[in-house]
């Protein structure tokens, strides 16, 4: 298995302080676009040097990208529930449906242009 990391500026509608890292996964399942990483520059803080993984890129049936966002699958019974490690500090998912904007307007972006590293 073998892993490209193509870094990208985020949009200007996030900020130019992070970073999104796709990486390609060869042999992945079949309609899996990309996982992806932010990565947070030295002024970010607390932050800082650090990056958040675990989202990946999917292509609908219809051919629509969309963002999945890391989570821990468990049980209850027979019901298998995810706790999602990136949640709303409100209620309301407005945050990250920005986010999740973000990330695919930046991987369309680095899809148009071509690799960067």
């Amino acid at each position: 298995m073998t892993k490209k990391t193509n870094p990208t500026p985020a949009p200007e509608a996030l900020s130019t302080d992070v970073t999104f890292n796709f990486l390609q996964r060869e042999g992945g399942p079949e309609r899996l676009v990309s996982e992806a990483e932010l990565v947070f520059p030295v002024t970010a803080g607390i932050l800082a040097g650090l990056k958040l993984v675990g989202f990946s890129l999917w292509k609908s049936p219809e051919g629509e990208i969309y963002v999945t966002f890391p989570s821990r699958a468990f049980g209850i019974g027979q019901e298998r529930r995810y706790f999602d490690y990136l949640r709303a500090i409100e209620g309301g998912n407005g945050a990250a449906k920005t986010l999740k904007d973000a990330i695919v307007a930046a991987y369309k972006v680095q899809a148009s242009t071509g690799p960067t590293a």
